[in-house]
């Protein structure tokens, strides 16, 4: 096999938003007296999940009336009336939602009050995007692309809010195919700024090199994103949870691979990969 070279991408891995739930959780989780939980899984890292379990922290999926200790909102957040019901209840909460997905929640439900057709451009069963519709009304309409837009709009009022997570391809899409549709239209662009380099650095990447491999949790949404959008660019692209996942034969006839990882993808597993890249590569 030929030489190969390693090219990790310029920002790859850990954002802002994961770290402080994860400082939070484990601080948490230092001082608590009595069970503590997140309220579904803290970030979609499984791995990052096992660990935590470990420390004490389990995940439910709802909280048992007779639920006691700490409770942990993910750093997805909850739909509003979860949050009001734990917070109504004799539990210790510990709110790790992330700072852009309260913006896209707040922002949700300033149009929703304004009078808008507040439509979100997401992942509907995702769990943010859950969150999302409880502020922005029953009547919101969540979508992945112009084609899950209804052929005539109840309103032409339109609002849009965005999973913190989708890239800017498809809001723009979105946004071409409301414009003629409706009389006013307001865009709050609530793609992270975590996201926003994570993408653009990977795009870079994966147009110099052979191969791609993105590393995260396949449940990652951010990390879906990811492998999306190098494999439009790079088709050799994979997309692997750890490193035992990584094939050799991927390396035939590659000088150059490029690796990247989702926002909720810790430093030791994309340097687990990359040990195995360069394993397979001598």
């Amino acid at each position: 096999m030929t030489s190969i070279q390693i090219r990790i991408a310029d920002s790859a891995g850990f954002c802002w938003g994961v770290e402080r739930a994860l400082r939070l959780a484990r601080d948490a989780a230092a001082g608590a007296e009595g069970p503590i939980h997140t309220l579904g899984p803290l970030i979609h890292n499984p791995a990052v999940i096992a660990q935590l379990s470990e420390q004490g922290i389990d995940v439910l999926e709802e909280l048992g009336d007779k639920a006691t200790g700490t409770a942990i909102i993910r750093s997805h957040g909850v739909p509003n009336d979860v949050l009001q019901g734990l917070m109504a209840r004799d539990l210790t909460l510990v709110d790790a939602t992330c700072s852009f997905v309260k913006a896209a929640q707040e922002k949700a439900a300033r149009l929703r009050e304004e009078g808008y057709l507040v439509v979100i451009l997401g992942e509907p069963t995702h769990p943010e995007v859950l969150g999302i519709r409880s502020y922005a009304g029953p009547d919101s309409l969540v979508v992945e692309g112009p084609s899950d837009l209804p052929s005539r709009l109840p309103k032409r009022k339109v609002g849009v809010v965005v999973q913190t997570t989708q890239s800017h391809e498809r809001l723009i899409a979105l946004v071409t195919d409301l414009l003629p549709r409706v009389r006013e239209l307001r865009i709050h662009n609530t793609i992270c700024n975590a996201t926003e380099r994570r993408q653009a650095a990977a795009l870079a990447m994966a147009d110099t090199v052979d191969l791609v491999v993105v590393v995260g949790g396949r449940n990652s949404g951010n990390t879906t994103r990811l492998a999306e959008i190098c494999s439009a660019v790079q088709p050799r692209t994979y997309h692997v949870e750890s490193a035992d996942e990584v094939d050799p034969a991927w390396l035939e006839g590659v000088h150059m691979v490029g690796v990247t990882a989702g926002a909720s993808t810790p430093p030791e597993q994309i340097q687990a990969v990359v040990a195995r890249l360069k394993e397979y590569a001598e």
